[in-house]
């Protein structure tokens, strides 16, 4: 059995002795104010001997605290008082996530999360170990986890050659990528993505098709760029088990400077203005003063006790302003530091990325539990030709909470959707928008949206001194555009083994399914859309729904349309189950 780093023991003794020197400060001062007996003098005892017992507890769980790679499973023991013993299957390991913070690499520690699939919380916590056996942990396990699928794959062949007296089937890998997919032929013009160019953005690296990076000067990176270990583990003297080529990290895209800084300045993170709120909540008068300074020319009120009405409205109107562009700009440095440095590859039959630089980021992909792959892009993106290609899998995700990964932050828009339909071997579908009642639709519900802020306007302007109520009306020429750009971000496809779904204009996501990932699919019929003969069909998988990201919708297609559509996925996720139970007996895939 293995322990953590020896820092880790300094670390959580003083963290420990810190809680619990708060803990005897706050506990004696409650029990003086209670109780005569108990004087003041008791937090100087108390507050002391709280660190010491807490110290003492932390150095404890460090000798406690032990872990142990076996052949079948990542063995941890924890608790001092109460004990833990944890047996990690390696065939259930959905990700070894690596985190290092600016903290952490001045002393050469690192965090290592064991998350299993099926669920968002962390089944192992390794806290701290050294960057070596961080690395090492994150490859071992990788290798193992491979070794004990491809076991299971020769136990489940061997007991169907018993069972039925004849060979078993051959055992296949997964297939990545389909060398002749998306290969001739004229696109759709309402495909799932732009024309594909000329250039090559694929090579073959030991006879296996993958994705070629472009470095800066745009030329494709050879076998030598893309093989991020050394190719003969002859020459690696070590006595560690030989990390075989199949599980070698082969690099499939790197995020390039240019490219890194387009996405920071072209994305938008509402959660920035939490930070921004609390700033201003910190600078206090120091903010107001700026917002009132800014706002004086523009007719704004001279201080915050004395103003107009319409001195007020300005003040409101400068504050927006410098809230909304504060918090793109916190929101882009967030990005920036976030994603700096993205690397994707792969490992075996896993995706593995790498980012970060004040908190450095490095996991695994299962594809194997990929549920389905989403693109991405709001309008500044489709403008410069970008977008951006989100994975969703079973379990765990470090970018929110549901198991959604960003694979590829941010690219071409060509190669975006072709590494998707060539990571779902996607056939080329052409994308089919709902019926234009939907947009009358639209066009009514975005009127009556205008009409209650017309209506909101006239109010305030009845019992307040507010004036150019009137103005409100310049919102319903926002009606028509608005109706129509709904409508036309809209779409499905169903296909032989997928369906796609499109929705949304201001974050935009096209959402490839494949079928027998599909857990449920319903058709939801509103008041309003049963009165148009209107539907949205649903089609839900395992942990499709997060808070930022909604279930895969068809929206608002006509009722017979929903119905066929209906038909079409519940018989092909039954022909799509078959097969692949056929393909388990077979011993080509494994169970999950």
């Amino acid at each position: 059995m293995s322990r953590l780093h020896p820092l880790s023991a300094v670390l959580m003794a003083l963290n420990r002795g810190f809680t619990g020197l708060f803990v005897g400060f706050v506990l004696a001062t409650v029990l003086a104010a209670a109780f005569d007996p108990v004087s003041g003098f008791w937090t100087i005892v108390a507050a002391p001997m709280g660190f010491l017992l807490g110290a003492a507890y932390g150095v404890a769980y460090y000798y406690r605290f032990e872990y142990e790679l076996t052949a079948d499973t990542f063995d941890v023991a924890s608790g001092v008082f109460s004990r833990r013993d944890r047996e990690i299957p390696y065939h259930r390991v959905q990700n070894v996530d690596v985190r290092q913070g600016v903290l952490f690499k001045l002393f050469g520690l690192a965090i290592v999360n064991v998350e299993t699939a099926g669920g968002g919380a962390t089944e192992g916590v390794l806290n701290f170990v050294g960057e070596d056996e961080a690395a090492r942990l994150q490859r071992e396990i990788r290798r193992l986890t491979a070794e004990s699928k491809r076991r299971r794959k020769d136990r489940r062949a061997a007991a169907k050659d018993d069972h039925e007296g004849g060979p078993a089937g051959q055992e296949g890998d997964l297939e990545w990528i389909d060398p002749d997919a998306l290969e001739g032929g004229d696109r759709p013009e309402e495909a799932i993505g732009p024309p594909e160019a000329a250039d090559p953005e694929s090579a073959d690296v030991d006879g296996e098709r993958v994705y070629a990076d472009l470095d800066d000067a745009g030329d494709e990176l050879g076998p030598a760029d893309v093989a991020d270990e050394p190719s003969d583990p002859e020459d690696e003297s070590t006595d560690e088990p030989v990390f075989a080529d199949e599980y070698r990290t082969r690099r499939l895209f790197g995020l390039s400077s240019r490219e890194l800084l387009l996405y920071s300045f072209a994305s938008f993170r509402f959660a920035a203005a939490a930070v921004v709120f609390f700033f201003a909540f910190v600078a206090g008068d120091t903010a107001l003063e700026v917002v009132l300074a800014t706002a004086r020319p523009f007719g704004g009120p001279e201080t915050i006790a004395a103003g107009t009405p319409r001195g007020y409205a300005m003040l409101t109107l400068i504050s927006l302003f410098y809230g909304a562009v504060l918090t793109y700009v916190v929101g882009a440095g967030f990005t920036f530091v976030s994603y700096y440095g993205f690397q994707l590859g792969r490992a075996g039959d896993d995706l593995v990325y790498e980012r970060g630089l004040l908190q450095n980021y490095s996991g695994s992909i299962p594809v194997e539990k990929v549920q389905s792959v989403t693109i991405t892009d709001n309008p500044l993106q489709r403008l410069i030709g970008y977008a951006g290609l989100w994975v969703e899998t079973a379990g765990y995700g470090p970018d929110s909470t549901g198991g959604s990964q960003s694979a590829i932050p941010l690219a071409r828009e060509r190669r975006a959707y072709r590494f998707a339909e060539r990571f779902t071997d996607l056939e080329r579908p052409t994308m089919e928008r709902p019926t234009t009642v939907a947009r009358r639709r639209y066009l009514a519900r975005y009127s009556i949206v205008a009409g209650l802020l017309v209506a909101a306007a006239y109010g305030l302007s009845r019992t307040t001194p507010l004036v150019g109520w009137y103005y409100a009306l310049l919102a319903f020429l926002a009606v028509p555009p608005a109706a129509h750009l709904k409508w036309l971000n809209l779409g499905y496809y169903v296909g032989e083994n997928h369906v796609v779904l499109r929705s949304g204009f201001w974050r935009r996501q096209t959402t490839v399914v494949p079928y027998y990932r599909v857990q449920t699919v319903n058709t939801r019929r509103s008041i309003f859309q049963r009165r148009l003969g209107l539907a949205s069909l649903v089609v839900d998988t395992a942990s499709s729904q997060t808070f930022f990201r909604g279930t895969p919708t068809a929206y608002d297609v006509d009722l017979s349309a929903a119905r066929s559509i209906h038909g079409d996925c519940r018989e092909r996720l039954r022909t799509a189950l078959a097969k692949r139970a056929a393909d388990e007996d077979a011993g080509e895939i494994e169970f999950e």
